[in-house]
């Protein structure tokens, strides 16, 4: 019997290849902004809860959402900065503290970020931090999450269906194959780690 898995971004460039895989075995809901099964807005706890409370519970939770500023670090204001800290950092967080009560026992939390945390490029002050600052919860919230929940990041460098547009942001960088970014996101949902981050990055 296969699992009941919200997908929040599940619409995304790699959210969609995700939910497609998951479909053949699970009980996929997409949850997005705009369009999904249940709308969601990460960047606010409410309508997170709001979305639990409608879809009851789940056996996994993914998240391939969240939005950060790129831009020079010399026109970058504090306010572009909370774009990330409340979206991308604090949006995932949040899924977590609120998401735990509604997973059956022995779920799991996949939350994403990127290879910007270990390999950043120009422009992404901002993002950088976010997802450093993921991994680092992701890390730290494995030591006090109950009900054996399972909570993981993946990471993945840039990939090959977005490669046209950020190429000339990674130059040198090798495009990670879909079906590598795919299997990422397997062994968190379907394996047994726990407080890991899961680096894909060519």
């Amino acid at each position: 019997m296969g699992m009941k898995i919200i997908i929040i971004g599940g619409r995304g460039t790699i959210g969609k290849k995700v939910s497609n895989y998951f479909k053949e075995k699970h009980t996929v809901l997409i949850a997005g902004r705009k369009s999904g099964d249940v709308l969601v807005d990460i960047s606010d706890s409410n309508s997170i809860r709001s979305m639990f409370k409608s879809i009851g519970k789940v056996d996994a939770i993914i998240c391939i959402a969240g939005e950060a500023k790129w831009g020079p670090f010399n026109s970058l204001s504090e306010e572009d900065y909370w774009v990330g800290l409340k979206s991308k950092l604090m949006g995932q967080a949040n899924l977590v503290r609120i998401g735990k009560d509604y997973l059956n026992d022995k779920g799991s939390i996949t939350l994403s970020t990127g290879i910007l945390a270990d390999e950043p490029v120009v422009q992404t002050t901002s993002a950088a931090m976010v997802n450093g600052g993921i991994h680092s919860f992701v890390r730290a919230v494995d030591l006090e999450v109950e009900n054996e929940i399972r909570v993981n990041v993946v990471s993945l460098g840039m990939v090959e269906d977005a490669y046209e547009k950020y190429k000339d942001y990674f130059p040198g960088h090798n495009p990670v194959p879909m079906t590598k970014a795919i299997r990422a996101y397997v062994k968190s949902v379907e394996g047994k780690v726990r407080g890991k981050i899961i680096r894909v990055y060519e």
